[in-house]
């Protein structure tokens, strides 16, 4: 009789379901772990020495940035700024780490750079430690070359498969709980306001392909063609929807599209169809698109929540959408399951204390004007 039990088609559900909670708790664990034991690692050991090369703007806001936080345990020792004296300050500083922002055209000192590296300094691009410290991309100052030839910003299957096994996991685990809550939304929905309890509207996912997007209506309905930007809109948002934003329980939904493989729980925030247009016209003087390679967004699946809406806020202009992209990169690139777990992570604690997602996060935006690729720009003009 026990096995009969066992065998039953309900029990094997529910084991299947406790093996998933448990994989999923002992993950969680080791994630969290993995944190603590770096964070020690980090307070242990001595500043790391950091020399700088060169003085354009980039590198200018890098030793700034870094003379300003102190949590990065890094030290600026040096800024040189002719490449005829980095011998004598490689003597001089002794530096752990060596970071290059030369302008386009002074010849690099591969000599030296490579007689450092072969002593155990680390070099680096001003390109890439601005990722480092910003966990965004310089659009601007990256060469076309190192996206098109690149393999970071096309995941590999096995990275795809995994993150959508999350994604899938705890879509089915969610949903299911959430369908009293859910009843109860729509409900209140249709007391509020006139109009249909869910919102739906083409948006762009993977590859460019186009899907249907749902989620909860939190706006009167608008007479005509309107504006996409949230500034636009906010006269439109209705109490209850007001509600449902702040805590982003109108996202809810999209776990349906999660389960039809549509979206992933975590990934670029899909964009509307109708804003594509815009946001990938031809800019005169700036580069062939208003945002540069805003099109390697649509590499990866796009997400209910991910790393531009943990790190920044609603976009409500062209430069405010470019910083979004410079986060929806620096996720496309470096896509990986303990990735999007910390992304969650930040979501729910984001949620949880009625912030919104971003809220507590959000820094300057670095807009073209401001940027350093754009002042190089300008100052070479």
């Amino acid at each position: 009789m026990n096995i009969d039990i066992l065998a039953s088609p309900v029990s094997m559900v529910g084991l299947r379901i406790s093996a998933s909670l448990i994989l999923l708790v002992a993950f969680v664990a080791l994630l969290l772990g993995t944190g603590l034991c770096q964070g020690v690692r980090r307070r242990r050991r001595a500043a790391e020495r950091v020399l700088m090369l060169g003085t354009k703007p980039l590198a200018r806001w890098i030793v700034e940035e870094i003379d300003r936080r102190r949590d990065l345990g890094w030290a600026i020792v040096g800024v040189v700024e002719d490449v005829d004296k980095l011998a004598r300050a490689l003597d001089a500083t002794r530096p752990d780490r060596i970071v290059v922002g030369l302008p386009a055209g002074v010849r690099l000192p591969f000599a030296l750079l490579l007689e450092a590296r072969a002593r155990g300094i680390r070099v680096e691009g001003a390109v890439e430690t601005f990722e480092r410290l910003t966990g965004k991309l310089a659009l601007e100052a990256l060469p076309a070359g190192s996206i098109v030839y690149s393999d970071d910003f096309q995941p590999r299957r096995r990275q795809l498969a995994l993150t959508r096994m999350l994604s899938l996991t705890l879509a089915a685990l969610g949903l299911l709980p959430c369908l009293p809550m859910l009843a109860v939304i729509a409900v209140a929905i249709k007391l509020d306001s006139r109009g249909p309890v869910f919102f739906v509207q083409e948006r762009v996912g993977r590859r460019g392909r186009t899907f249907r997007l749902v989620k909860f209506r939190t706006m009167h309905p608008a007479d005509g063609a309107h504006s996409e930007w949230e500034r636009d809109n906010c006269d439109r948002i209705t109490a209850v929807g007001k509600w449902l934003r702040r805590y982003r329980l109108d996202e809810l939904p999209q776990l349906l599209n999660v389960l039809q493989g549509h979206m992933n729980l975590v990934g670029p925030r899909p964009h509307p169809v109708t804003n594509l247009a815009e946001l990938a016209r031809a800019a005169r003087g700036l580069h062939e698109q208003a945002i540069p390679y805003y099109s390697m967004r649509c590499a990866v699946p796009p997400g209910i929540t991910g790393w531009a809406q943990v790190r920044y806020r609603y976009a409500n202009s062209l430069e405010e959408e470019m910083e979004k992209v410079r986060y929806d990169l620096y996720y496309v690139k470096h896509m990986s399951l303990w990735l999007d777990v910390h992304i969650l992570f930040e979501t729910i604690k984001a949620v949880m204390v009625g912030h919104g997602i971003g809220a507590s996060r959000v820094t300057a935006p670095m807009t073209t004007a401001e940027s350093p690729a754009a002042q190089e720009r300008l100052e070479a003009a």
